[in-house]
């Protein structure tokens, strides 16, 4: 066969998105880690390793016993299977973003909590009431049975 003379061929380039088909472990953990909205950081104290053995992990350099493979799974709402394989259903994320709720959502939740929070106050005070009037009538029976 004569060699080739047409010069060097480019690579190829890669995906720019996260495809399943390609994806490894350290692929699908970086994936689910960044959709829960976790730094490598973070997800590293939460399952108590070091960032850089996170790293490892994500960079495919290692991989996680089977009990930190469940923490994991369970950490990032990921089926295990799918973290491994990328087999089975894919997280319920995965095919939609995380929103944040909006502002005026967030406004309404907290005009709730303060609501709560003066009912709450308002209880404890009639607890308090309730409970000096029992502690005086159980003061009064101890007295006239002696």
């Amino acid at each position: 066969m004569p060699p080739d003379l047409t010069g060097p061929r480019e690579a190829a380039a890669p995906p720019e998105d996260f495809s399943d088909a390609a994806a490894t472990f350290g692929d699908r953990l970086c994936h689910a880690r960044e959709a829960m909205g976790l730094s490598q950081s973070e997800l590293a104290r939460r399952m108590g390793v070091k960032p850089q053995t996170l790293r490892n992990w994500e960079e495919d350099r290692a991989e996680p016993r089977a009990t930190r493979l469940q923490m994991l799974a369970a950490t990032l709402n990921a089926p295990m299977v799918w973290l491994l394989s990328g087999d089975g259903p894919a997280p319920r994320w995965a095919a939609a973003p995380q929103t944040r709720p909006a502002a005026a959502d967030a406004a309404a939740c907290l005009r709730e909590l303060r609501r709560i929070r003066a009912e709450q106050t308002l209880l404890a005070g009639r607890m308090a009431r309730v409970e000096k009037r029992l502690v005086a009538a159980l003061a009064g029976n101890d007295g006239s049975a002696s």
